[in-house]
C-alpha cells in the first residue's frame, strides 16, 4: 500500500493529465514508483467541508494513539458517540481511515499530507 495519503484541491483536467503521463511511462515499460493515494476536491471550500477540524483532530488522535473503536475514540475526543461514528463513516468513504480485523479504526496511512494553494486555479 502507498505510504501517504495527499489531500489536495485539484481539478478534474488536472488529475487526467497526471494520470495520463503516469500511463504513458508504464506503456513505454518504464517502471513507475508505487503510487501514492490522492483525495482532491474540486476547491478548498469542498476539502473543508469534508475534512472539517473535528475530522482532522480525529484523524490526529488514531495516528497518534493507534487504532481504536469507535467508543475509544469518542471518549478520547470528548464527543457525542454518534458524531464520531458519523465521522468515521465519512472518513472511510473518502479512504483516509481503515477497519482492521477487530472492526476497530486506524489510519493506513505513513503521513496524510493536506495541501491547499490559495489563488491558483484548480
Amino acid at each position: 500500500m502507498a505510504s501517504k495519503a495527499i489531500v489536495g484541491v485539484e481539478s478534474h483536467e488536472a488529475m487526467l493529465r497526471r494520470s495520463l503521463k503516469i500511463a504513458r511511462r508504464v506503456d513505454r515499460g518504464e517502471r513507475v514508483p508505487e503510487a501514492d493515494y490522492h483525495l482532491n476536491f474540486a476547491n478548498a471550500a469542498q476539502l473543508f467541508r469534508e475534512l472539517t477540524p473535528q475530522r482532522m483532530r480525529l484523524l490526529e488522535v488514531l495516528k497518534t494513539g493507534g487504532a481504536q473503536s469507535i467508543y475509544a475514540l469518542a471518549k478520547a475526543l470528548g464527543r457525542n458517540y454518534s458524531n464520531v461514528h458519523r465521522d468515521v463513516q465519512r472518513l472511510l468513504e473518502h479512504e483516509l481511515v481503515g477497519k482492521d480485523e477487530h472492526d476497530r479504526i486506524y489510519v493506513p496511512w505513513e503521513e496524510v499530507l493536506i495541501s491547499v494553494r490559495l489563488g491558483v486555479a484548480a
